[in-house]
C-alpha cells in the first residue's frame, strides 16, 4: 500500500465550506482505479487529503504531469505531494494487525 499526503497551503475553511467543497470532487474519486480511501484534510495552515492507493503505480497515473496546473488553477497555490510506503497497519475496526509486502 502506498499512501500519499496532498498539502495545499491556506487557511482553515469554516465546516461547512469544507464539507461543501469535498463533496463537489467525490465523484472524482469514486471507483478511481487504484484508489483504496481518501481522507480530505481541513486545518490551521489549508487543506489537501490523504490518499491510500493499492500500489504507488496508481498513484502515479494519478498525480500525473497534467494534475499539478490543474491543482494550481482550482487552489491559486502549488500544492506539496509526498510519498509513504506503508507496510504495518494497525486496523482498530477489524481487530488485526497487518503487514504488507
Amino acid at each position: 500500500m502506498v499512501i500519499t499526503l496532498v498539502q495545499i497551503p491556506g487557511e482553515k475553511r469554516d465546516v461547512d465550506a469544507a464539507i461543501t467543497g469535498g463533496k463537489a470532487s467525490t465523484p472524482t474519486y469514486l471507483g478511481l482505479d487504484g484508489l483504496l480511501m481518501k481522507y480530505y484534510l481541513n486545518g490551521d495552515q489549508g487543506g489537501g487529503g490523504v490518499y491510500l492507493w493499492a500500489s504507488r503505480e496508481k498513484a502515479e497515473a494519478w498525480f500525473n504531469d497534467d494534475w499539478w496546473p490543474m491543482m494550481e488553477g482550482r487552489f491559486g497555490v502549488r500544492p506539496t505531494l509526498t510519498y509513504f510506503d506503508s507496510h504495518v497497519i494497525v486496523d482498530n475496526v477489524a481487530g488485526e494487525v497487518r503487514i504488507e509486502r
